[in-house]
């Protein structure tokens, strides 16, 4: 019951709730062993913040939850690739695997030469990678219009 699809329908869950408030559509939680300890959405409209992305909202919730800044035996599910910032921010919380939905061909982390992640972190990516990937194709199309 608790495979990669269902956490990623959590974080697309969260992905919806930040659509709703006119911020890019992206949604985010993080999981130890099997329940989830934190939840995010991307937040930078709402809050005027550039760095309020869902990734750093999810890990300081989660760390706040741990009671310790560290995210070991955790595992981020994230609608969407993280950037070069929310990578460099889970290489400090030495997450230990990251799950992504939708490719982030502008300003994903996976463009950077080297990877930015910490060398104990596993990554899964395409993880409903269509429906993650569709929900932020129409919602900047109908940003255009």
């Amino acid at each position: 019951m608790f495979t990669d699809e269902y956490f990623m329908r959590e974080a697309l869950k969260e992905a919806h709730k930040a659509r709703g408030k006119d911020e890019a559509p992206v949604g985010a939680v993080i999981v130890a062993g099997s329940r989830i300890i934190a939840r995010a959405h991307n937040l930078t409209e709402t809050l005027n913040d550039v760095t309020a992305h869902a990734e750093m909202q999810a890990i300081t919730s989660a760390a706040s939850f741990l009671g310790g800044k560290y995210l070991k035996d955790c595992t981020l599910y994230v609608t969407l690739e993280p950037c070069l910032m929310c990578a460099g921010a889970l290489y400090w919380a030495q997450i230990t695997r990251i799950v992504y939905g939708a490719t982030d061909i502008k300003r994903g982390f996976s463009l950077s030469p080297s990877s930015p992640l910490h060398p104990a972190t596993t990554l899964t990516s395409g993880i409903l990678g269509t429906e993650c990937a569709a929900l932020l194709t129409d919602f900047f199309q109908k940003k255009r219009k």
